[in-house]
């Protein structure tokens, strides 16, 4: 029975605790939009502008070519 003198005290400090954070995340705007991040995975995503630098070493001899021996 004295247990119930921590828990209670302990479960209201958590009730508050959620209800606060969930007052929060109303107030910072965390539900404006709740459509359109399910439609965004569907948009294509754009084509990357810089591939990074070059690779360092030789550069891969095309098959096609041949070159004249010496």
């Amino acid at each position: 029975m004295n247990i119930l003198l921590a828990l209670i005290p302990i479960s209201l400090l958590l009730v508050g605790l959620a209800l606060w954070s969930f007052f929060w995340a109303v107030d910072s705007g965390q539900f404006d939009d709740l459509d359109r991040p399910s439609l965004d995975m569907l948009s294509e995503d754009p084509l990357p502008t810089f591939m990074g630098p070059a690779p360092l070493g030789p550069a891969p001899m095309d098959p096609a070519r041949t070159e004249p021996e010496a």
